[in-house]
C-alpha cells in the first residue's frame, strides 16, 4: 500500500492525498484548489496522478482549498463516486458553482489583457491564451457523483475498505476521515484529520476524536502558535469597531471566507446587538456566496452546538439583526464604496485574493479612517498575506496604492486549531502510531511543529514534499 502527497505538501492550500491499495484501487483524499502566488495557475493544471485511474474521492469538507479542483479532476477523466457528509454536499453545490464562475471571469480578464498587450507591444510575439480550469456547465455532473453519509457510521467504499466520518468542528459538515483497510488477515487504519476545528467555538459542535490509526495525515496550519482566548475576542472586536466607525467615522472592512467565518462573525454581532453592545452602525455582508451559504447553515441544524440550539429559542434568526443587510447585486456593492458613512463591510475572499473584497481594498486602503480586520490565515503570497506582513504599498489593478488604512489582525476567529488544540485532538493516536505525516502548513511552521510533537511523544513525524510517495505496511 502507498500514500502519495499530491497537494498541500509543505504549503497550505491544494489538499490532495492519494492512497493506492495493493490491488491497485486508488482513493483520493480531497482535491483542493491551490491559492496564492504567481504559479497557482500552473499548480492547478498539474496532477501528481492520473485522474482516470482514481477509483473514488473521499472529501473532508467544502472549503475551496479542499474541494475546488473536483470539477477539474472530473473534466480530466475521473469517473468515480465522491463521498462526503450531507452538509458538505450542500455547501459544495454552491461553492463549486461560484468557483466555476470565478474561473471563467478570471480567464476572460487574463485573455483580454494578453490580447491588449499583443496589439500594443509586439504583434509577432506568440501569446498563449488560457482556458478556465473548469466551467459552470460541468457542476451538475460533478454534483451527481456525490454520495452523502452521516457522522459516526462505517460505510464501504471498496469491498476491503471502510470509512468513518467524525465531526472535526471546522466548518459546517467538516469531518476527519478514518479508513479501515483489510488486506488478507491484516487490518490497517489510516487517519486524515482534514482541517481541525476548535473547542468552545460558536455555532458548531466541538471536534470529536478520531478512531486510533496506524498512520495519520495531520494538518499543521497553526503548528507554531496558540490563539487568543475566546473571552478576549468580542472585547477586542468592539474596541476595533468603536475606534474605526465611531471615533474615526471610517469603515471597518473584514475580509472573511464566505463559509464559516462570515457566519461566525455575524452570529457574534447578533449576540452583541441583542445585548445592546453593538453601536448603531450599518453592517453589510457583501458576498452572494456568503448569502447562499448562510441559507445552507439554516438547513443543517444537526451540526449546531448546544449553545446555538438554545439561542434559537430566544432568537429565531441568529444570522440576522435590524442593522444587518445582505447584499447580492453589483450595484449595491459598488454603492458601498461611494459612501463616506461609517459602516462594517464583511466581504470575501478571506485571503483578499479574489471577490468583491478586492474592490473594497482598492477604494479603501488609502483612507486612514478605515480599518481592514484580518480574521484568519492568509497564504504569504496573497494580498491578505502581504498586508499582514506590514507593507506600505500594494499594487492593485495596475496601480500602486499607499496603505494608509489601519491593518488589524485577530487570530482568535480562526477555524483552525492552534498547536495545543491540534495536539489535544491527535494525542489518542500517540501509542502505537507508526508514522505521522504533516500536511497543510507552511514549511517553516511545520519544522517548528515537528519538534513540538516529538516532545509530546510522537516519535516518527514526516514532512512530505510535493509528489513524495511512501510505502506503508
Amino acid at each position: 500500500m502507498k500514500i502519495k502527497f499530491c497537494g498541500a505538501a509543505r504549503e497550505v492550500t491544494g489538499s490532495a492525498h492519494l492512497i493506492t491499495l495493493d490491488d491497485g484501487f486508488q482513493i483520493l483524499l480531497d482535491c483542493g484548489l491551490c491559492q496564492g502566488g504567481k504559479d497557482t495557475w500552473e499548480k492547478n493544471n498539474q496532477w501528481y496522478f492520473k485522474p482516470e485511474e482514481v477509483d473514488c474521492l473521499v472529501l473532508s469538507h467544502a472549503h475551496i482549498d479542499h474541494c475546488g479542483r473536483i470539477p477539474k479532476v472530473v473534466k480530466d477523466g475521473f469517473k468515480g463516486p465522491i463521498y462526503s457528509t450531507h452538509a458538505t454536499r450542500s455547501l459544495c453545490a454552491i461553492m463549486l458553482l461560484d468557483s466555476a464562475k470565478i474561473q471563467e471571469r478570471d480567464v476572460e480578464y487574463y485573455n483580454q489583457k494578453i490580447i491588449k498587450k499583443k496589439k500594443k507591444k509586439n504583434k509577432s510575439k506568440k501569446y498563449t491564451l488560457r482556458e478556465p480550469l473548469y466551467e459552470s456547465t460541468i457542476i451538475p455532473e460533478v454534483m451527481s457523483r456525490y454520495i452523502g453519509h452521516n457522522y459516526d457510521i462505517w460505510f464501504n467504499i471498496h469491498k476491503d475498505v471502510q470509512v468513518c466520518y467524525k465531526d472535526s468542528g471546522h466548518i459546517l459538515g467538516s469531518a476527519s476521515v478514518t479508513l479501515k483497510i483489510t488486506e488478507g488477515d491484516k487490518v490497517t487504519t489510516i487517519g486524515f484529520t482534514g482541517d481541525i476545528g476548535r473547542e468552545d467555538r460558536p455555532i458548531l459542535r466541538d471536534p470529536q476524536l478520531m478512531p486510533k490509526a496506524d498512520y495519520l495525515i495531520c494538518e499543521s496550519t497553526y503548528g507554531d502558535k496558540e490563539h487568543e482566548l475566546p473571552p478576549q475576542q468580542s472585547d477586542k472586536f468592539l474596541e476595533v469597531l468603536h475606534q474605526t466607525c465611531v471615533e474615526n467615522q471610517g469603515k471597518l472592512i473584514i475580509p472573511a471566507f464566505s463559509v464559516g467565518r462570515t457566519q461566525e462573525i455575524v452570529y457574534m454581532m447578533d449576540q452583541l446587538y441583542n445585548a445592546g453592545k453593538l453601536p448603531k452602525i450599518p453592517v453589510y455582508v457583501d458576498s452572494p456566496l456568503a448569502v447562499n451559504a448562510t441559507q445552507v447553515f439554516g438547513a443543517h441544524p444537526e451540526c449546531y452546538d448546544e449553545n446555538l440550539s438554545e439561542y434559537l429559542l430566544v432568537d429565531k434568526d441568529p444570522f440576522g439583526f435590524n442593522s444587518l443587510t445582505y447584499i447580492r447585486s453589483v450595484d449595491e456593492s459598488k454603492a458601498l464604496n461611494h459612501s463616506n458613512k461609517p459602516a462594517v463591510i464583511i466581504s470575501a475572499s478571506g485571503m483578499m485574493n479574489a471577490g468583491r473584497i478586492r474592490h473594497h481594498m482598492y477604494n479603501g486602503l488609502e483612507n486612514e479612517k478605515n480599518t481592514f480586520l484580518i480574521v484568519g490565515y492568509c497564504a504569504p503570497n496573497t494580498a491578505g498575506g502581504i498586508l499582514r506582513a506590514g507593507v506600505k504599498e500594494l499594487k492593485m489593478f495596475g496601480e500602486i496604492l499607499q496603505v494608509k488604512a489601519n491593518i488589524e489582525i485577530m487570530e482568535s476567529f480562526s477555524a483552525h486549531a492552534d498547536r495545543l488544540e491540534m495536539l489535544n485532538f491527535i494525542k489518542n493516536h500517540r501509542l502505537g502510531l507508526k508514522k505521522l505525516f504533516l500536511v497543510h502548513g507552511d514549511y517553516d511552521t511545520q519544522q517548528k511543529f515537528k519538534p513540538y510533537l516529538h516532545d509530546a511523544g510522537f516519535e516518527d513525524v514526516e514532512i512530505p514534499a510535493m509528489g513524495q510517495e511512501y510505502q506503508i505496511s
